[in-house]
């Protein structure tokens, strides 16, 4: 019998922190904004979720101040990754973020993409060792709460050291780790390396959180079970499925691991977010809606007419009408008849 594991205990420089729940939620860029994490939190009030991905620079100049100050408005614990190659700017950010009460601080050195690995920040700080960990020591040096890190194997197979190196962010002062076990090189291609994520574990002796290709209850169980991990993170499994963190939760804690919803909850939840994306960024949310709408009216019969016709409605009120309409012509089986999922298409296509 699977029994709820005890909170895991950060103890930060001076302000504490416990994690009750062992999954986390991955930062998403454009994704994991305010709204998104309003959704995780209905099937998971406990986890640690995150902010977008914050970078650290552009906090100096009065950017993406948004990102860190609302964090004051939401329930439970949400930390905030920053990305940055400066050790001074990476301190102040922290500050920045402590201050608008921030749970802990997270730096990526992780992020595989070319336009931040290029200019040592994300991934990039993984060929760079020594700034990687004078990174760590300036953070954790200008903030009481925990700084963790999220990082990957390595940069490239060939050299890939992943002991020695995550070995170096500990000492450096990072009190948990996150390892995506796949080299920068890979991005998010192949299968990620789970072997290795154990090795590191068994390493160190701070908190490991495996990440890459946890994407339903059993993964999370089989990936614990190989790494002997402290914890997972889902990143991109929760796109359209806010509900995955609560499923996995219910899972490592062995309570009943609740459903995930069918065609007619998951068009509502797609309606509701794309109002909330409205009235927060007017009818640029349709934009951001977008996206999320094509992840989430998935698995059910109909559901590609639908994202299509969706994907081409020129104005959120057309969005709105063609998932009312969808929801209200659902048959018993939770399924778009033909006629129905036709009749949506010539909404979408009026001129914008």
């Amino acid at each position: 019998m699977i029994t709820a594991p005890p909170p895991l205990e950060l103890a930060g420089r001076g302000t504490p922190r416990a994690l009750r729940c062992r999954v986390l939620q991955s930062p998403l860029a454009g994704v994991s904004d305010r709204i998104f994490r309003s959704l995780v939190r209905r099937w998971a009030p406990d986890a640690l979720l995150f902010t977008e991905m914050v970078n650290a620079t552009s906090l100096e100049l009065g950017h993406g101040l948004i990102k860190v100050e609302e964090l004051a408005s939401e329930p439970g614990p949400i930390g905030v990754q920053l990305f940055d190659h400066r050790p001074g700017a990476m301190a102040d950010a922290a500050r920045r973020a402590e201050a608008a009460g921030a749970y802990l601080i997270d730096i990526n050195m992780g992020c595989p993409v070319k336009k931040i690995a290029k200019k040592g920040g994300g991934s990039g700080l993984i060929r760079d060792p020594d700034l990687a960990a004078r990174i760590v020591e300036a953070v954790a040096a200008a903030v009481t709460i925990p700084v963790t890190v999220k990082t990957r194997l390595g940069w490239c197979g060939s050299d890939a050291d992943p002991v020695s190196w995550c070995q170096q962010l500990e000492g450096a002062g990072a009190q948990l780790l996150t390892l995506h076990g796949r080299t920068r090189e890979q991005g998010f291609k192949g299968q990620a390396d789970w072997d290795a994520i154990a090795a590191v574990k068994q390493a160190l002796t701070i908190p490991v959180i495996a990440n890459g290709d946890v994407n339903s209850a059993a993964d999370a169980l089989r990936c614990l079970e190989l790494t002997g991990a402290d914890g997972v993170m889902v990143g991109r499994g929760t796109m359209g499925a806010p509900w995955l963190v609560g499923q996995i939760d219910a899972a490592l804690s062995g309570r009943p691991i609740p459903p995930s919803p069918g065609a007619r909850a998951r068009i509502a939840l797609a309606a509701e977010q794309l109002q909330a994306l409205v009235a927060a960024r007017g009818d640029h949310g349709l934009l951001i809606a977008r996206k999320h709408m094509s992840w989430t009216c998935t698995g059910f019969s109909g559901a590609p007419q639908l994202r299509h016709a969706l994907m081409r409605a020129p104005t959120p009120a057309d969005a709105l009408a063609l998932l009312d309409q969808a929801a209200a012509q659902l048959d018993d089986c939770g399924a778009l008849a033909p006629l129905a999922a036709a009749a949506v298409a010539p909404v979408a296509e009026s001129p914008a």
